[in-house]
């Protein structure tokens, strides 16, 4: 991967982790990727974090869930938004609505990552990070 764009190689991860039924997938450890992991996992997308150390390089472990007996996997979809190419910031009165609500949408704000619904309640705008539903 040339450009290193850890949050849509995160969301790739996460969502060929979901097609496989994997339990775990690892992501690399990053500021923001343990931001957006904590987002997920506040929001019931994901079980739980642990941080797992490889030598130097240290990586976040996702357990991912699933429900019925069948395991469909509760993320039905990872969207990013804002790119490095393309950077996609939202004022508060423009914050995106996922699916009426139903979905979330991860803002990063001045003051740190969280969900669109967060961002309104603050009244915060910032970079649209990614859409999961």
């Amino acid at each position: 991967m040339a450009a290193n764009d850890t949050v849509a190689d995160m969301l790739t991860r996460i969502r060929n982790a979901n097609l496989a039924r994997h339990q775990t997938t690892q992501v690399p450890a990053t500021k923001m990727t343990r931001s957006i992991a904590k987002v997920l996992q506040e929001e019931g997308f994901v079980a739980e974090i642990a941080e797992a150390e490889e030598g130097v390089k240290r990586n976040l472990v996702i357990s991912l869930k699933y429900k019925g007996k069948n395991r469909q996997p509760l993320i039905t979809a990872l969207k990013r938004v804002s790119k490095p190419g393309l950077r996609v910031y939202s004022t508060r009165k423009e914050l995106p609505r996922v699916l009426g609500g139903i979905g979330i949408a991860i803002i990063s704000t001045s003051s740190g990552i969280m969900t669109d619904r967060e961002a309104r309640r603050q009244s915060l705008g910032g970079e649209v990070l990614c859409y999961v539903w």
